[in-house]
């Protein structure tokens, strides 16, 4: 199968190209690299540096005929998405109606979409959320998720376009970028690692679930058999605490020093994780890696580089 990715080159991306060549499959990447790296593309796949919102994004599909979509290319700065939400929607909405359209037009019958579990539920009513918590986005970049797994829904029953929502929960692991759109983990590795003070933003106590990279991939993997149009919620199912975080990679690393409290981001939930049992039921995912071990695996890459 011929398989486009893209964000190809960024943090979740470029391990799922790895492991879609691993398998077989044919690869073909796009990413602008705006915050994805160029060497992080794996030779095997065709790479194009292109920005999905522009026209040229067409002529990809017409070259390449690719089988299969899995649309990780997005703008995931909530704070910036509520700073400037213009910007935010032009590349997650604009940037994803242009490459459905395309798909659209080169008879594409598999799409999968990288939505976020931690965002489009808002703060949540219950815990964990299941695919039935009501989508409350508190931030434009959650509005902007749901948005696409709208169009999505539309395309599917206008189109007939076979597709699978997969909700992110918090990912982490080798090659996350702990300088720009990062989460907390390898924010806090680079940090340590670098005799750097810690900062914690609102009080440590807000939960999120924290998910390997490489189990998202292999939910991917799965997701790629079930195009059937439906939606998984892939997490752990509990939370753990930024001040639990810490504390463990204090632990792992030896940091000598204690945090510092700043004020809490703007547009995000204070505690969220997900209920994946739709996803062990239909999907037979589950996550493989224990938080305690992806730690460790993550601080290790993280350890070559500074």
């Amino acid at each position: 199968m011929k398989v486009l990715v893209t964000g190809g080159a960024g943090f979740i991306g470029s391990h799922l190209v790895d492991s879609l060549l691993d398998k077989g499959h044919s690869v073909v990447v796009v990413d602008d690299l705006s915050s994805g790296r160029r060497e992080q593309v794996n030779p095997a796949a065709r790479f194009y540096q292109l920005d999905i919102r522009e026209r040229r994004l067409e002529e990809v599909f017409r070259q390449e005929k690719p089988d299969l979509v899995d649309h990780h290319a997005a703008h995931i700065d909530v704070r910036r998405s509520v700073a400037d939400p213009l910007f935010d929607a032009h590349v997650n909405v604009l940037g994803s109606l242009n490459l459905l359209e395309c798909a659209r037009q080169h008879g594409v019958q598999r799409f999968i979409y990288a939505s976020s579990g931690g965002a489009i539920y808002g703060e949540p009513s219950y815990l964990p959320c299941d695919e039935k918590h009501p989508l409350n986005p508190i931030s434009p970049y959650g509005v902007s998720k749901l948005a696409v797994e709208k169009y999505l829904l539309f395309y599917g029953h206008a189109h007939g376009l076979g597709y699978t929502i997969l909700r992110y929960p918090n990912v982490y692991g080798p090659r996350q970028d702990p300088t720009g759109e990062a989460g907390v983990v390898a924010i806090f590795a680079r940090q340590m690692l670098m005799g750097e003070r810690v900062t914690i933003n609102g009080s440590g106590e807000q939960e999120r679930d924290f998910v390997y990279v490489d189990d998202i991939v292999a939910a991917n993997l799965l997701a790629m058999e079930h195009v059937d149009g439906a939606t998984y919620n892939l997490g752990c199912g509990s939370g753990t605490s930024v001040n639990e975080l810490f504390a463990s990679m204090r632990t792992m690393i030896g940091y000598p020093l204690e945090p510092v409290y700043g004020p809490p981001k703007l547009g995000e939930a204070f505690k969220i994780y997900l209920d994946a049992t739709k996803a062990q039921r239909e999907l037979r995912w589950r996550p493989e890696v224990n938080l305690e071990d992806g730690l460790r695996a993550t601080v290790a890459s993280f350890d070559q580089l500074f």
